[in-house]
């Protein structure tokens, strides 16, 4: 099984709070993807891929609809981006991407979050290499490998898993290519289509205590309307 598939964040837990936030990072990604260019996702690769990412987590079809007509009608709702690197309990690294209107209140949030459970803000990103990531249906590893080298996608990884699913990791610059190549081999899903980062030297947090504060951590993190993305050091 491949590293990335056991590293990739964990499916937010639906309760009410974390689903109300998860819904509306989803609808704020989207929008600013539709805005950036056509508001249609066969036209607009930024816009496929959110959409892709989002549908993975179990976003509706309601809210991705919401958000493309919202940009579609011309809102001026704007969102800036923001990004702060943590060092958390238990050895922890943390990537902590944001989309706000109110970017000091983003990062108020943010730290205090992290402080509450013993860590703080710093410098990680060393720590972690930017991937193209794919995750879908399938058990043609080798055929998979073969096109993508073929159409010359620099390819980085390609792995089958026990589950039954293939990953590939490909240079960022290379994601465009690649989703068009595995789309053309007649992947009609994927569970995952992004644009991630992951950690070079991935941990266990084996002290109960600080495994608690991690877990602890991430959940907070997960309700804060302001964020968007969590890339971390720990496996699942």
């Amino acid at each position: 099984m491949g590293r990335a598939h056991e590293v990739r964040a964990k499916s937010m837990a639906a309760t009410a709070a974390k689903k109300s936030a998860l819904f509306m990072r989803a609808s704020k990604e989207i929008y600013m993807a539709a805005k950036s260019g056509e508001p249609d996702p066969s036209m607009n690769l930024a816009l496929r891929s959110a959409i892709d990412k989002w549908k993975g987590q179990n976003v509706t079809k309601d809210v991705i609809d919401r958000a493309i007509q919202k940009a579609k009608g011309g809102s001026a709702d704007a969102y800036s981006s923001g990004r702060y690197e943590a060092f958390g309990p238990g050895g922890s690294l943390l990537i902590i991407d944001t989309l706000t209107e109110n970017s000091n209140r983003a990062l108020v949030e943010v730290r205090t979050a992290v402080t509450k459970k013993g860590g703080h803000l710093g410098s990680v990103l060393f720590n972690f290499i930017e991937t193209g990531f794919f995750l879908f249906k399938g058990d043609n590893r080798d055929e998979v490998e073969e096109n993508l080298i073929l159409s010359d996608v620099d390819v980085r990884e390609v792995n089958q898993n026990d589950d039954g699913t293939i990953e590939v990791l490909v240079e960022p610059s290379a994601f465009g290519i690649a989703r068009d190549v595995l789309i053309g081999m007649g992947v009609a899903e994927f569970e995952v289509s992004e644009v991630t980062f992951l950690p070079n030297d991935p941990i266990k947090i084996e002290d109960p205590e600080e495994a608690r504060k991690y877990r602890e951590l991430c959940d907070t993190l997960d309700e804060l309307q302001d964020v968007q993305n969590v890339y971390t050091n720990v496996e699942d």
